[in-house]
């Protein structure tokens, strides 16, 4: 709560205060008055009463107004306090409705409680995914790995067959090596708002050496490449970067079919660099878009083996850091375009 709403409490509570001492105040002034008017004669002793009945009226009506009004200010604070406490013990269900109360300040302090308990809420259910997905990541591989080295202490195995135990082996460490490092990478860059290491480096070669880093892929499949590569010399990390480009084409040519099309273009404007890798793959439904770089999140099941979803997690908060913006156009079946525009 900023000071202008912190003022308008304090001003309320003065005012409270200040209206029953000038209830008060006042039913005393008027006995007064009347004494020194002589308007109340005593007679038998008995003015006593008027006197005692008009401060008794006084404390009554101060404190059923005291009440009325305390109860309309203090009742929303015990409730807020009764919250937090059910927040601390890890309940973030929980929700305040603070404009039955009439009072500004009360719907402001339970909109942001609110809002509060709803961030809290999303990264537990956050924590509580990643923890699961990655239990269930490492998981996979080192079963295999076990069960491969278990079918390997066999002795009447086949050269051919502890070839293949061997190479699934591998493949499952490299598959676990890989993604201890993806994850340490995510968590480093997550932690930091700046990209260090800047250079100066050409952008379009970046892209030409990343298909050459993959062209055992792509070749595999016989899918044309369309390239449009402006020479453009960009400064910032090229290592960084470099992961940016393998892990966008690496998902094209995984989710083209064979005698495909992938185009890439690089075109430089006035206020940004503009990269363009489109595919004629299977392309991606609404709901697989909205959740695409979301941590482990993999839309295609068919070919999670070949993944962990942490890839374009890692290619968002690259672009991120380098004040650059990603977006992806896709419909089911006609392939997907993702856009990468980075500031000159």
């Amino acid at each position: 709560m900023n000071n202008k709403h912190s003022l308008k409490l304090i001003l309320l509570f003065s005012f409270i205060i200040f209206l029953i001492m000038l209830i008060s105040g006042v039913i005393s002034a008027a006995i007064a008055i009347f004494f020194h008017l002589s308007l109340f004669k005593p007679r038998d002793g008995i003015i006593i009463w008027p006197i005692i009945n008009l401060y008794l009226v006084s404390v009554i009506l101060g404190t059923i107004i005291s009440a009325i009004i305390g109860k309309r200010i203090l009742t929303p604070l015990v409730r807020f306090s009764e919250a937090l406490m059910e927040v601390s013990k890890g309940n973030f269900d929980i929700k305040l409705d603070g404009n039955k109360y009439g009072v500004e300040e009360i719907e402001i302090m339970t909109r942001n409680f609110n809002v509060m308990v709803n961030e809290l809420n999303n990264i537990e259910t956050f924590r509580n995914d990643f923890i699961s997905n990655v239990s269930h990541e490492f998981k996979t591989p080192l079963a295999s790995i076990e069960g491969y080295s278990m079918l390997l202490q066999d002795k009447n195995l086949t050269e051919k067959e502890k070839e293949e135990y061997t190479h699934k082996i591998l493949n499952n460490t490299k598959r676990l090596s890989n993604l201890v490092r993806i994850i340490l990478q995510i968590s480093r860059l997550e932690n930091q708002e700046l990209i260090l290491e800047k250079r100066k480096f050409k952008l379009d070669e970046q892209l030409r050496q990343t298909l050459l880093l993959l062209e055992s892929k792509w070749t595999s499949k016989n899918i044309d490449l369309n390239l449009d590569l402006d020479s453009i010399t960009f400064c910032g990390n090229e290592e960084l970067l470099m992961q940016v480009w393998q892990n966008l084409l690496d998902n094209a040519i995984k989710f083209t079919q064979n005698n495909g099309t992938i185009t890439c273009t690089l075109k430089q404007s006035t206020d940004c660099i503009t990269t363009i890798i489109s595919d004629t793959g299977i392309g991606m439904s609404n709901d697989t878009k909205k959740h695409l770089f979301d941590k482990f999140y993999q839309g295609d099941k068919s070919h999670s083996s070949e993944g962990n979803g942490l890839g374009l997690a890692l290619v968002k908060r690259i672009i991120d850091l380098c004040n650059g913006t990603i977006e992806v156009q896709s419909e089911e079946g006609k392939g997907s375009t993702f856009i990468v525009k980075l500031p000159c």
